[in-house]
């Protein structure tokens, strides 16, 4: 007997953007439609998180355009099932992709591989969204 894995983020806040239960079921989804894992590092109170998470991934995701989750760099008690199917926590698995510094938005496959440069930051607020669209670009180009 298999289990199944969960499909689709689990948690969602207002003004947020999804919590994966499981980085594997999230990553196996956004490649059913052609689409990166698109992860960003958050932490309460930071603001450039909620400039790239409000101006850039939710209106994106909202219009159906990415799929994007957050992990939180303080989540040390959350359950987050990982891209091999272990149990960790939010905090250690960005400790382990040494992935601290908010925001952080990476780019994943179905198998966990990052597929593209990570956008660490935001050095010109003015050209995120370009830089952000370069990076999805790549990432989709990797995928086929």
């Amino acid at each position: 007997m298999t289990t199944a894995t969960p499909a689709a983020p689990t948690r969602v806040q207002p003004g947020a953007l999804p919590t994966p239960a499981s980085l594997r079921g999230a990553a196996q989804a956004a490649a059913a439609r052609g689409e990166p894992l698109v992860v960003m590092t958050t932490l309460v109170g930071c603001p450039y998180c909620d400039l790239v998470r409000n101006h850039h991934l939710l209106p994106l995701l909202r219009e159906g355009r990415v799929v994007a989750v957050q992990l939180d760099v303080r989540d040390r008690t959350s359950n987050l099932q990982g891209f091999g199917g272990e149990n960790t926590t939010p905090a250690d698995q960005l400790r382990l992709w040494k992935a601290r510094f908010t925001p952080t938005v990476l780019f994943f496959g179905p198998d966990g591989r990052e597929l593209t440069e990570r956008l660490v930051g935001v050095a010109v607020p003015d050209f995120y969204g370009e830089y952000l669209d370069a990076r999805l670009a790549e990432a989709r180009r990797q995928l086929r």
